[in-house]
Order: C-alpha cells, then structure tokens, then sequence
C-alpha cells in the first residue's frame, strides 16, 4: 500500500482531533534537531530497523512520516513501515518546509517535549534555584547540604560538581528521603542544564520531602561558565538495594500520581489490555537498567524513569497511546506516571504487583525479519588484512563514538548513506563493516555490497572485540567534523569550536521554549483529563 500524502493543515487538525498519531521523522538526529514538529519522533532512516517496531507496538496507528521536503526520507521511511504491517501510513507534503509555509511552529534542538516541559514545570510550581556563585558558597561555608546529580552515571562520569552523588530521576523521590536524615540538610539537584535539574527537584517537593529543595539554575553548564570547574571521571552514587524506607516513599508518590489521574492495575490486567488493538499500549519498566536485566515482564522494554520523562520521545511516539510501567516497588513507577500525565496527557496505568508472576532476563534484542547474514572476520583476521593493505573498514557506529576511538584507518560513515564513502574505498580491498549493533552492522555490509566491488564482511563483535582483542584504537575528536555529525544532535560540550557560547545558545534557548510552546498551541501541559 503507497503511503498517501497529507497537508501541513491536515496534520495540524489531526493533532487536535483527540484520536492517535505518530509523527516520525525519518532523518538522522542532528537533521532533525536543526528544525522539526514540536511531536515529531526522531526515526532516522539509518535505525529504524531497530527504532520503528518499538515505537510503534500497535501497527494500526495513524502515522506521518516527515522530512525537510527534500531527499525523499519519508518516503523510503514509509515504504519500510509498510513492511513491517503499518497500514494507516502518510507522508507530510513539503515536509517541514511546507508546515513553516503554512505559518506553523518549527523547533531546533533534541527532546524538545521533554524539555519544554521542565520549563512549564518551573514557571507552574515555582521551582526554587540556585546559581553556581550561591552554591560554591554554600559548600565553601560548610552548609549542611547534599548536592544529587540526576542524569545517569555515564553523563555524570563525564562531568560532575564536586561532591556531588548521582541519583538518577526517578531515583531521587525512591533513594533521597533515606540519604538526609535531618529535615534541616539543603537538597541541590542538578543536571547538565535545566531539565532534569528542575524536574528532579520538583519531584522531591511534590512526594513531600520535609527538606529545603533547590534545582541548580543551569547546571554543570552553568557551574563552567561561571568559571568553576566540574569533576571528571567519578562514579559516586547512591547505595544500591531497596531503601529501607521504601513503604513512605510510595505511600507520598502514589499521592502525587494519583493526584494526576494516574490509576493502578494487576499485572493480572495485562492480557486484556494488550488485547485492546483499537489502542496503543507501551509498556515500560522505569527500574535502573541493570535491576531490568534481573528480570522483568516479558515484552516490557527497560525505560528508566527519569530518563523516560527527560526522552519520552526516545520510547513514546503516539499522542493518545496507553502507557504501563512497570516497578518493583512503585515509587519510581508512581512518579514517573505523574510527569507524564501532566507531560503529554496519556492515559498512564502503574502495576500493583509487576514482579510477580514469570520474568525474563537480560535486554531485549529486537527481531529483524530477512536481516542479512554477511561474511564475518575477526578482529585478529582483520588486523592482519590491515598490516597487509588488504582491507578498508567502514565505521557504522555514531560519530561521537568514532571521534572518542576507532580502528585505526577506519572510515565514518552512515547506514542508509554510504554511497559517497564507497567511492573513496580502495575498489580491489574487502571491505569491512564495523557497528555497535550487529544488525546495523549486518543491514551496512548488504548496502555496501550492492555498490561495492570488492567483498564485504562485519567484523565480529564490533569495534569492542577488537578493543577486547588487546588491538590499538585511534582517537580524533575533529573527525568527524561537528558539521559531519549529522547523526547526532551535539550538545554544547560535544562541540570543538565555541563551546561556551554553545552553552549559553542552549541555556537561552531551553527557557525561550515556553514561548515557543505557546506560539505551537499542541503541547497539553499540566492537562490531566482523558487520554491526551
């Protein structure tokens, strides 16, 4: 079935018509952040392979698939939902260039919902904060205080404020409580800039924390402009294992969700509800991914709750879906509900009992049908072909992760868009494809071959194997350039050239959206009726 085209005025009613919608859009993420619909799920082309059948549980959804009018991205995009069983498929005509003619709000930028939303958060509750200059104060007079860094260790490895513990989003409402004894201890949360900043210090006052709750105004962004300097490489973090006082931190958040029209059900629910095709059904486990692979319900995919809230477009893609999360002990589930309801509106159930009852272990590995089965080396083989002249290797992972440490020699390159590199590639050498997922890795090498001479292989395991091999790996931080990395939306400290004023660009821009929002007039803020 060819996908039909849609109006930009179309589109715009259908996101106000109450039924479900999808918007995705099919170019790579730092396309995308460039200027995109304020509900348009990033599905780059080069991922949706793995991206598109999570996205979109129920195939049935009405969906867009849009571009910038150019390239025909939406269009292949929707030819490969077709085969996947959507059958509601559209494309938007003119792409984003047709809906700004139409006099229609485009926004730049990556989780701009989500972000957005942490601004609306702040303006409506009136989030308290405090700017680098008061904190450094506060921890040179020696104030009883705890800072908490909200975003996940591997952010908070990166860069850090000085004695502060990561705890995670969802985490803070479950964990803080038990790690401030005295009411009196100052509670600072911080996150690289705003959002989770602002959001994670609301948490903490909406489940009743008796402490004095501050957000850090702008973040570790905000601490190296003004002239502090942030740790780098820490791993301090909250103990792990249930807090002992794990029944108050739910009674408090079960408050705060219901209060948004949150609702708890059985897991004894599920089949009934996921047999409800005239719905979307996400269902998500908002634990730490590493309590996930433990063990969780069949079918539930790992969404730690912060994170959730920070990127719902990451793992939601239809306005008005259903969404059930999953949690041990339904703290992080009750909170995360709460943020979403009020986020977009969606009908969010939480589960009385989800662990009980059979679980499965490990991470989901998405089912590709027809993937191909390419020749393979292995990281010892391809060395040698190296050392020989008898081999090109052709990097399919992210660009940021090329810059941070390749094979030495190795091409970057994009799935989907390869052509312009293959013609660079040696026509008599294998050429061998490296990603970090081995379907990428696979779907690479069959493009490649089709416009390759030479034969094609997937190096086995990946550039970790040959990391894991004892093998040297190179490291550029200019190659790619930042203007090649259409794959990824730079943050501000991924940049090579003007990284401060970078950050106060994206500071600026982060509390500008609010305007922007209201100028859209889609964004349901704070809404807490139907199913938005």
């Amino acid at each position: 079935m060819k996908a039909a085209f849609v109006a930009a005025a179309t589109l715009k009613s259908w996101l106000r018509d109450g039924a479900e919608l999808a918007i995705l859009d099919a170019r790579e993420e730092g396309e995308f952040s460039a200027s995109h619909l304020f509900w348009a799920i990033p599905c780059p082309l080069s991922q949706a392979e793995l991206r598109a059948p999570r996205l979109l549980p129920r195939r049935a959804t009405r969906i867009v698939c849009c571009d910038a009018g150019e390239g025909g991205y939406a269009a292949r995009l929707a030819a490969f939902l077709a085969t996947i069983g959507c059958t509601d498929v559209h494309i938007l005509e003119g792409g984003t260039q047709a809906w700004a003619a139409a006099g229609y709000e485009l926004f730049s930028g990556f989780n701009v919902p989500s972000k957005a939303f942490g601004e609306w958060v702040e303006h409506h509750y009136a989030t308290p904060s405090i700017d680098a200059a008061e904190l450094a104060a506060m921890q040179a007079a020696g104030q009883d205080m705890i800072v908490v860094d909200s975003r996940p260790i591997a952010e908070f490895r990166a860069m850090s404020i000085p004695g502060a513990i990561d705890v995670p989003g969802a985490e803070l409402a479950y964990r803080v409580p038990a790690m401030v004894p005295r009411p009196t201890t100052t509670v600072v949360v911080n996150c690289a800039g705003r959002t989770r900043s602002i959001l994670g210090a609301e948490s903490l006052r909406r489940a009743g924390l008796p402490n004095p709750v501050v957000a850090l105004r702008n973040g570790t962004m905000g601490w190296e402009l003004a002239g502090f300097t942030c740790d780098r490489g820490r791993d301090a973090s909250y103990a792990p294992g249930t807090p002992p006082d794990a029944a108050e931190t739910l009674a408090r958040a079960r408050r705060f969700a219901e209060g948004t029209g949150v609702r708890w059900t059985p897991r004894a629910d599920l089949p009934a509800l996921l047999a409800d095709t005239t719905r979307t059904t996400h269902c998500l486990d908002v634990r730490d991914p590493a309590e996930y692979a433990e063990g969780h319900i069949p079918g539930f995919l790992s969404s730690p709750g912060g994170q959730l809230v920070q990127a719902t477009d990451a793992w939601v893609a239809t306005r008005h879906a259903r969404i059930i999360l999953a949690d041990d002990t339904g703290t992080r589930a009750a909170m995360t509900a709460g943020w979403l309801r009020q986020l977009g509106g969606w009908e969010v159930l939480c589960l009385t009992d989800a662990l009980d009852g059979p679980l499965e272990e490990g991470h989901l590995a998405p089912a590709i049908p027809g993937l191909p089965r390419p020749a393979t080396i292995t990281a010892p083989d391809l060395a040698a072909r190296l050392a020989s002249g008898g081999a090109a290797v052709v990097d399919c992972g992210r660009s940021l992760a090329f810059r941070a440490g390749h094979i030495p020699g190795a091409h970057w390159g994009i799935r989907t868009r390869l052509a312009p590199l293959a013609a660079r590639l040696p026509a008599d050498r294998l050429a061998v494809v490296t990603a970090p997922d081995p379907a990428i890795a696979a779907l690479a090498a069959a493009e490649l071959a089709a416009i390759h001479p030479a034969p094609v292989a997937v190096l086995e395991g990946g550039t970790a194997a040959w990391k894991s091999a004892g093998l040297p790996l190179h490291a550029d931080r200019r190659t790619p350039p930042d203007e090649a990395c259409i794959d990824a939306w730079l943050r501000p400290y991924d940049r090579n050239d003007g990284v401060e004023e970078a950050m106060r660009a994206y500071l600026a821009w982060e509390i500008d959206l609010v305007h922007a929002v209201e100028r859209d007039g889609d964004a349901p803020f704070g809404a807490q009726g139907g199913h938005g």
